[in-house]
């Protein structure tokens, strides 16, 4: 059976949609893209073209892969962020977009010493020490290394698996400066790396309650890693040990950057106010103007702050 693209991709979308795929237009482009090793302007160009039995057989394969909730980023096996290419699979949590504001927001701090405009600090400078904490795919810390001119960046993870897959998207985006360290948590950084210390620590730790995690998306809940996700009953567990434990691995005014859940702000806030190591802790939006970024300094002193 030959058929043109677009009732070859008009297929796609009604078998998506059926399966109650969110994006399932998107979707079924980008597979076909995927395919056949185009981008999406060359589609637009074939859009008349008719695909033999074979072709036909594959991108049905694709579609019914996807009509199963795997997500499409396993399919393909990558995923852009901040326009550079990374290799995702199910071992590392996917990079999302909202993520790509605080690499946004680290790196306008690193470069001006502000945070959406506002004096921040001056602390940072280009060729800052960079630790990426629980760092998965790598795409915050190997991110900051690529656009950060100068960034000694070091990523680390309790994931093997994870690390592996940060070694090569540093690999494939020519990062050969960045290190990586597997580690629970700061564990590493305290044992053997001898307490080593940051100018900048950035993290998307795990922070979805543990009880939510059923309710997911069938793309999330059966194909990310749990690991990656489950962030204890409250959701708060590491948060709470990067509030203790990130005072010692700052160096002197250097900047704590979290990625936070929506209805996390004044949890977290809270948990770095109670430690009296830090100053200047505030919370800033995402594009949809969501809370999803907390930002503190470590103080100069260790009595409470307001």
């Amino acid at each position: 059976m030959s058929l043109p693209i677009k009732e070859l991709i008009d297929f796609g979308i009604r078998q998506l949609s059926d399966a109650g795929v969110a994006d399932a237009e998107i979707d079924a482009r980008e597979l076909y893209c995927y395919m056949q090793g185009i981008d999406r302007t060359a589609l637009m160009l074939r859009w008349q073209d008719v695909l033999q039995d074979n072709q036909c057989e594959e991108y049905f394969r694709l579609i019914q892969q996807r009509a199963s909730r795997i997500p499409l980023q396993h399919i393909t096996g990558r995923q852009e962020f901040m326009g550079l290419p990374f290799m995702v699979n199910e071992k590392v949590l996917i990079p999302r977009q909202d993520t790509e504001t605080l690499v946004e927001d680290a790196l306008e701090l690193m470069e001006k010493g502000t945070l959406r405009g506002q004096a921040y600090t001056d602390s940072l400078k280009k060729g800052a020490d960079v630790l990426d904490l629980c760092c998965g795919s790598g795409a915050i810390g190997i991110s900051l290394a690529k656009l950060a001119g100068g960034a000694k960046v070091t990523c680390s993870d309790i994931s093997e698996d994870a690390i592996k897959t940060a070694q090569q998207n540093a690999q494939i985006n020519g990062c050969k400066s960045v290190k990586f360290e597997k580690s629970d948590m700061f564990d590493a950084f305290c044992r053997k790396m001898g307490n080593k210390k940051f100018n900048l620590i950035v993290s998307n730790p795990p922070y979805i309650a543990t009880e939510v995690i059923g309710g997911l998306e069938p793309e999330v809940r059966d194909h990310e890693p749990a690991m990656a996700l489950d962030g204890g009953e409250d959701g708060l567990k590491f948060y709470r040990i990067i509030a203790e434990q990130a005072p010692e691995h700052l160096k002197k005014g250097g900047v704590l950057m979290l990625e936070i859940g929506f209805d996390q702000k004044d949890a977290v806030k809270d948990l770095l106010r109670e430690t009296g190591r830090f100053e200047k802790i505030v919370g800033l939006t995402d594009l949809t103007g969501k809370d999803r970024i907390i930002a503190a300094i470590l103080s100069k002193n260790k009595q409470k702050t307001a």
